[in-house]
């Protein structure tokens, strides 16, 4: 049961007769859903049987818009505190060391420093991490097809709403020449949550996505503080809402675009992969009911949050083009012109085959033809249909999976040590 399901009592116990103002939804907020229902209709052919649109679920998230992680919040403020004489004021310098090492490690750590510490640290009784470690080894046997459909169909698909593609032109964080750089931070992070043991305290994926939240929130401070973020446009900069799409993106999404491209995926393997995810929610601070067990339940959420969302707005068509130019500063060894010419091509033909012909529309792409996409598909019928259904051939796949995102990795990244954005000092 969520906190909005609770009935308010008066001081003699029975229900109250004093309804709670009623929260202020963005203009945002469900603006465009006749339209995005026609978006979403894979999701509605997916959901068919398990009920309508739950008006309630829809309520909490117009709520959840205007609603921000409150523990990295906290933090942030401690972080940018003017008085560094302060009781609560919190140094990078700390930080670090409560991340490395625990917050006991940190001498008289601040109150905020230890609270947020308080929500990251401790294991919640559901974590399984031998299911877990699976489902670091289901998503290192997607290989390329997970780039793929992290890049198309995830981050460049969801430009096509407003919202926070206005944040990421706000920060400047995927336009110009730091376009290349930052989709290589977010792949280096996804593909380090999913390394061997990395979830455990001290593991890179835990500290990188502990890292992640406290960017969120320092990200969303700035913004707030520089006082044009029109909040009753758009939510929050860094919203929860926002946040479970944010994670919606990386488990079902991704789940669903690999079988798009002819990956098998057993019950077993999204059982795996969704709770590995789930623990990566968890840290980022997505809300408890939020975090789905079930490919089929985050399905029905993405579908809910799709709703919510408005279709369009300035900030998606520069932020596509610029991820589409990139591929052209992409780093090769040899015939590097025609290679990054041929990235660019395939690119823009799968961004056809996800997104469709509206979607490169009103994104502002070329429209090409999916002719990238059959010979991966047949590919991933070999490797994932035939060869993977075997002990050695999953093997296999995990291993050739590792050696993709290194290269994949280094030709973005080129001669920069690989790495997730610096906090700001």
């Amino acid at each position: 049961m969520v906190a909005h399901e609770l009935s308010p009592r008066d001081a003699s116990g029975g229900p109250s007769t004093v309804q709670p103002p009623p929260v202020a939804r963005p203009k945002r907020f469900r603006e465009t859903e006749d339209l995005n229902r026609r978006t979403g209709r894979m999701l509605r052919l997916l959901l068919t049987g398990r009920g309508g649109v739950d008006e309630h679920l829809l309520s909490v998230i117009g709520e959840r818009l205007t609603a921000r992680d409150e523990a990295g919040a906290a933090l942030a403020t401690a972080l940018r505190a003017t008085d560094r004489d302060g009781p609560d004021r919190v140094t990078m310098r700390q930080f670090r060391r409560a991340l490395a090492d625990g917050i006991d490690a940190v001498p008289d750590a601040p109150g905020p420093l230890r609270d947020f510490f308080a929500v990251v640290d401790p294991v919640p009784d559901w974590v399984d991490f031998d299911l877990i470690e699976e489902g670091g080894r289901v998503a290192r046997r997607f290989g390329r097809n997970a780039a793929d459909v992290m890049l198309q169909l995830a981050l460049i698909g969801s430009y096509r709403f407003d919202g926070p593609p206005r944040l990421l032109v706000e920060t400047g964080g995927l336009l110009g020449e730091s376009a290349l750089r930052r989709i290589a931070e977010t792949q280096q992070w996804a593909t380090m949550v999913a390394r061997p043991r990395a979830m455990r305290r001290g593991g890179p994926g835990f500290r990188l996505t502990v890292h992640v939240r406290l960017m969120h929130a320092l990200v969303s401070h700035r913004t707030e503080a520089g006082g044009q973020w029109d909040i009753d446009s758009w939510g929050l900069p860094v919203n929860r809402s926002d946040l479970a799409s944010t994670l919606g993106l990386f488990n079902a999404v991704q789940l669903l675009g690999v079988r798009m491209l002819g990956v098998r995926v057993t019950r077993a393997e999204s059982r795996a992969f969704m709770h590995l995810w789930k623990y990566v929610g968890h840290l980022l601070g997505v809300d408890q009911d939020w975090l789905c067990d079930r490919e089929i339940d985050q399905h029905r959420l993405n579908y809910h949050l799709l709703l919510a969302q408005s279709y369009g707005g300035p900030a998606g068509p520069p932020l596509a083009n610029a991820l589409v130019d990139a591929q052209g500063a992409l780093h090769f060894d040899s015939f590097a012109r025609l290679r990054r010419a041929w990235a660019r091509a395939r690119l823009l033909s799968m961004l056809s085959f996800f997104v469709g012909r509206r979607g490169m529309r009103d994104l502002e792409l070329p429209l090409s033809w999916p002719w990238a996409v059959p010979p991966v598909v047949i590919g991933n019928v070999v490797r994932h249909q035939i060869l993977g259904r075997t002990p050695a051939g999953r093997a296999r796949l995990v291993r050739a999976g590792d050696r993709f995102v290194r290269r994949h990795l280094g030709r973005h990244f080129g001669e920069q040590p690989p790495g997730v954005a610096a906090l700001e000092n």
